[in-house]
Order: structure tokens, then sequence, then C-alpha cells
């Protein structure tokens, strides 16, 4: 697990959209939706619901969270 992913993750989870998360990190929605599924893949967990209309994350995806700002509660942008 990267840095990387990481930070795609929380990202995607404040915006709840991948495209809108993507212009904000500036990289390519495609790329960054393989990022999470790569994640996703690593943990073994499905980390959002996906929806018609962008994403929501996921109850595992939101302990997940938790526990990655318990451990790291200092996050710069």
């Amino acid at each position: 697990m990267e840095l990387r992913h990481l930070r795609y993750f929380v990202h995607v989870a404040e915006e709840q959209h991948y495209g809108r998360a993507a212009e904000r990190l500036r990289v390519a929605q495609p790329a960054l939706s393989r990022q999470i599924q790569d994640l996703e893949e690593e943990i073994g967990f499905k980390l959002f619901d996906r929806l018609p209309r962008g994403v929501k994350t996921s109850a595992a995806g939101k302990s997940f969270l938790l526990a990655r700002c318990a451990t790291n509660p200092s996050r710069s942008e």
C-alpha cells in the first residue's frame, strides 16, 4: 500500500465522486479509479458503494478511513 493510494482514497471519500476527486488531485479519472481498485484488492474489501451518480463510502470504507485518521491525525494537502 502506497501513500498515494491512501491520499486518493481520502479525496474520493470527501468528494463522493471520482470525477471531482480526480480533478482536485489533477489526475485522470480512469487512473484514479484503477488506483482505488488496486487498493481494494490489496486490503480485501470494497471501500465504496458505486452509485449511478457518484459513490458512497461503504461501512468498511468508513472504518478504514477512521483507522487511517487515528494512526495519522495530521493530514496535509
